[in-house]
């Protein structure tokens, strides 16, 4: 038995990828220090013009990150960039691709191991590919609805330094020392793009593009307006500000006027499941005859389908842009 299990090549497999996850994640996450883009590489982000009194440890570790993102250069991707960048990751996007491939890997040969099935291992290397584009997804938009309540105060910040004799910039990097993350992390990318030579307009359309956010675009547009046709700045930011707080109260009243469609839609799509669930603990046998039944699997897939869609619908419909 051990012989055929040492012989075999999932085994195999599942050792390799076990360790290149092993290896790749502690230079990947157990190293705050090191960079995450190319960008990165020439700046430190929490000191500016700091000497990095670990850096020597990290030289080789180092040199190994950039001949690994030079080896999978044809595996970019710039929305997966803008992503990573969004979410604040510490990896680039060569690296998350490696780290799921080899998530991936490791899941089919457990998955095979465990089950002794490829159906299982199939479907385990399924879930191991997908859970990090999930994950991803969710850091994303988490990280950009705190920016979008960070942003009127970031504003209001930004125009009273402005007023106190600031320039914008200096303006940006109070942003960047005065609030929590993550409108302190994005202004301080801001800042440290501009010093490396990228112009302030692009430096706040790269901030835009990272976060998505209505709100911001128009700030950023006004703010490049500005710069370009000249004007009062202080007045701009504030005729701005007072049109940022007027939607953000438009939308929580229509929040507040759509919220009984929104929970009427959530409860129309659990009532069916636990209908379900307490037929099940009062008659256990009720539904032993539906594994067996065509038409019965096929109903309940259908309902299950038209949950879903009716859900996906009703959530469509009390959604207005402001």
């Amino acid at each position: 038995m051990i012989e055929n299990l040492m012989n075999s090549p999932l085994l195999i497999i599942a050792i390799a990828s076990g360790l290149g996850v092993i290896l790749v994640g502690i230079g990947f996450f157990l190293i705050p220090t090191m960079t995450r883009s190319r960008l990165d590489q020439f700046v430190d982000s929490s000191n500016f013009g700091a000497v990095d009194t670990s850096q020597q440890r990290n030289d080789q570790l180092n040199s190994f990150r950039q001949r690994l993102n030079s080896g999978l250069s044809f595996l970019s991707s710039n929305d997966l960039r803008i992503k990573l960048t969004s979410a604040h990751w510490q990896i680039t996007d060569h690296e998350y691709i490696l780290l799921q491939v080899l998530g991936t890997l490791l899941g089919f040969a457990v998955g095979w191991w465990i089950t002794r099935s490829m159906i299982g291992g199939a479907g385990l290397a399924i879930l191991m590919y997908v859970l990090p584009g999930i994950s991803l997804t969710r850091s994303v938009e988490v990280r950009r609805q705190k920016f979008a309540n960070q942003l009127l105060d970031a504003l209001v910040l930004i125009r009273g330094a402005i007023q106190s004799g600031y320039s914008l910039l200096q303006s940006l990097d109070l942003v960047h020392k005065e609030m929590a993350a993550p409108a302190s992390e994005e202004f301080e990318r801001v800042i440290r793009e501009v010093q490396l030579g990228l112009p302030l307009n692009q430096a706040l359309l790269n901030l835009s593009a990272r976060m998505k956010n209505d709100d911001l675009y128009m700030v950023v547009t006004a703010i490049i307006i500005n710069l370009q046709v000249g004007g009062n700045l202080t007045t701009m930011l504030t005729s701005v500000t007072n049109t940022i707080r007027s939607r953000i109260y438009l939308f929580g009243e229509i929040r507040s006027l759509t919220a009984y469609a929104r929970y009427a839609g959530l409860l129309l799509t659990l009532i069916p499941f636990i209908t379900g669930l307490v037929i099940f603990f009062i008659n256990p046998t009720y539904f032993d005859k539906v594994p067996q039944s065509i038409i019965s699997q096929l109903l309940l897939c259908g309902a299950v389908v038209l949950l879903v869609i009716g859900n996906i619908w009703m959530r469509r419909l009390v959604k207005i842009k402001i």
